[in-house]
């Protein structure tokens, strides 16, 4: 009945606008909506009528006499009065309806502090079975400085509902939280995540399932309750690694450089073994400029990690960025007597070569190849000094050496090729990869790099073919269906990019290809939305960020650039074919990530 109109409210409707309806009249018709529990009629009768005053006072009437157990109506009445009459009108309502909790709440919100505390008590004497009310009377507290009392009222709530029969619905509890969190009550969020995080989960699962609810509140913005919930988890799992480290990922991307500090202090303490703390504390130290507190933190770290690889060039970084070219030195050479490994000696050759040393880093380099001939990176820079001194045949005799050794190592097959690309063998080039491609079938690199050396070439056809034959033996590779994309005429590219996607539906190569054919076609707003896909897949593919970077550049604010530029430097990315091409030149080995975003965006030509 109560979304009828009838023929009455119609006729009421029209002499209302014409201005023929008496205060009599109206009244009247006004009853009679409310006997007929045309409560919506009601209401738009009143406030079209003939003027609040009246309104309010015949509103007054009928809730006494007439429909005094009408909560719709209390609630209508009461938002038509000011504060203080309002809440004495809400003072009767919960007389007159003490099982609406709506109610209870809004005479709380306008009653002081001590006299709300006397109203969440009566409306839980009346509700005994509603969490809402428990919850208020916590943030009551807290917002009065009480913190003390909100934990004690959460469990006091746990309790009491079980012991009336209530089930503790944890999902309802932890959305109640994330309300509060977003209210900015932090210490009734806090309580109620302690309070039901563990209720209905195995012991197993745990550990798991803190996680995605940790993950889950990140993605409902709803930190503070994210923070409760790896609180939690690291008082129940005190030695687990993995569980310190989701948390100081969580405070570095989302809370203070104090808080992540902290958290690590005592992540290290719990857990001293593991290497990846310690270095996450001394790079943050390092960050703001306080170099000497990051030595100190590693001092640490070796005494609980003697003879770590990972410590040892740490140290080795943290001297070499601060321009201690001695102390890296010393560091280097402690580490090969102490600790040698191929790594060690890789960076101890990196560190001659870019300052210049040639002589000293070929030494280093023939003297680790004794030890780590299997180990592809030592070959490839034994290469690529050869090369940069433009020494080609000593080049080219040091990747073949190394492809012995290592011939199922992609980059020295491709140093090797691009090599007599570039003195002008392009038949050897060839061959080169056919032989690399047979020693290593389903080789996506491998494939790509054949297809682009027919297309440097200006074999097009060429180039297509092998395309072909690339996705028949790779065909989920996004990296050759990216590629295969800009192969394609304009008006085909639509097709194959659609192709692309449901083979390779979440690869960010796949993904940024479809970014830059929006781009190039001018659709700005659907390449932004592409291109923020893509760095949100994979945010450590610096190719993604740097068109990024290059397509605000051209098309986006200040404002919009500048926000690509520090979430890239967040990322730290670390791959990608144009990225690694500029952050691995020698020229650039003390480039920040900021730096080397603008390096890389400069060379992107929009010529796809």
């Amino acid at each position: 009945m109560s979304g009828s109109r009838g023929p009455l409210c119609s006729w009421l409707e029209v002499s209302l606008s014409s201005g023929g309806l008496s205060l009599l009249g109206f009244s009247t018709a006004f009853i009679y909506c409310l006997e007929q529990r045309w409560v919506t009629h009601a209401c738009i009768l009143y406030v079209t009528g003939v003027g609040t005053v009246a309104v309010c006072f015949l509103t007054r009437v009928l809730l006494k006499r007439h429909v005094p157990n009408s909560v719709r109506l209390w609630k209508a009445a009461v938002e038509l009065e000011e504060p203080e009459d309002a809440r004495i009108m809400l003072s009767r309502a919960v007389e007159c309806c003490p099982t609406s909790v709506e109610l209870w709440l809004a005479l709380a919100r306008l009653e002081t502090y001590e006299n709300a505390r006397k109203v969440l008590n009566k409306a839980r004497e009346n509700i005994p079975t509603d969490r809402h009310i428990w919850i208020t009377a916590a943030k009551l507290e807290e917002a009065n400085g009480n913190t003390q009392m909100v934990e004690k009222i959460i469990d006091r709530a746990i309790t009491s509902l079980r012991a009336n029969g209530v089930e503790i619905n944890r999902e309802q509890w932890i959305q109640d939280a994330e309300e509060c969190d977003r209210a900015g009550s932090v210490a009734t969020c806090q309580a109620v995540m302690r309070a039901v995080i563990g209720i209905g989960i195995e012991e197993e699962d745990r550990k798991h399932t803190w996680m995605e609810d940790a993950d889950s509140c990140v993605a409902h913005n709803a930190l503070e309750c994210a923070r409760a919930i790896y609180a939690y988890a690291l008082q129940v799992f005190p030695s687990k690694k993995s569980v310190w480290l989701r948390a100081a990922y969580f405070e570095k991307n989302h809370g203070t450089r104090e808080s992540l500090e902290a958290l690590l202090q005592r992540a290290v303490a719990h857990c001293p073994k593991a290497e990846v703390l310690w270095l996450m504390g001394a790079k943050s130290k390092w960050l703001a400029g306080d170099v000497p507190a990051a030595r100190s933190i590693l001092a640490l770290a070796f005494q609980a990690n003697p003879n770590s690889e990972e410590i040892w060039l740490a140290a080795v970084k943290l001297e070499s960025e601060n321009n201690e070219y001695e102390r890296a030195r010393r560091l280097l050479a402690k580490a090969r007597s102490s600790a040698p490994t191929a790594r060690v000696f890789m960076k101890s050759v990196k560190l001659e070569w870019v300052l210049g040393n040639i002589a000293a880093a070929q030494e280093l380099c023939e003297e680790a190849l004794k030890h780590y001939e299997d180990f592809p990176k030592l070959w490839m820079m034994k290469g690529q000094i050869e090369e940069q001194g433009e020494l080609m045949e000593k080049a080219r005799e040091a990747y073949n050496q190394g492809l012995k050794k290592c011939p199922h190592s992609t980059p020295l097959w491709l140093l090797l090729s691009r090599l007599e690309e570039k003195i002008g063998q392009l038949t050897r080039a060839r061959a080169i990869l056919e032989k690399s491609r047979l020693k290593n079938p389903k080789n996506p690199g491998l494939w790509l790099e054949s297809v682009r050396l027919e297309y440097r070439a200006g074999l097009k056809n060429i180039a297509n073919t092998l395309m072909a034959k690339a996705l028949q033996e790779c065909p989920n590779s996004g990296v050759l269906w990216s590629e295969a994309v800009f192969l394609e005429a304009r008006p085909q590219r639509k097709t194959k990019s659609v192709d692309a996607l449901k083979k390779c539906e979440h690869d960010p190569h796949v993904l940024l290809a479809v970014a830059k054919l929006f781009w190039s076609e001018r659709k700005i707003t659907k390449a932004r939305e592409w291109f923020h896909r893509t760095v949100k897949i994979d945010s450590d593919l610096g190719d993604a960020w740097a068109f990024f970077y290059k397509f605000e550049l051209q098309h986006g604010t200040e404002e919009q650039q500048e926000e690509v530029r520090k979430r890239c430097e967040n990322a730290e990315p670390r791959h990608g074919e144009l990225w690694c091409t500029v952050s691995k030149d020698i020229a650039n080995w003390q480039r920040k990530i900021g730096e080397i975003l603008v390096l890389v965006a400069a060379r992107i030509k929009n010529t796809f």
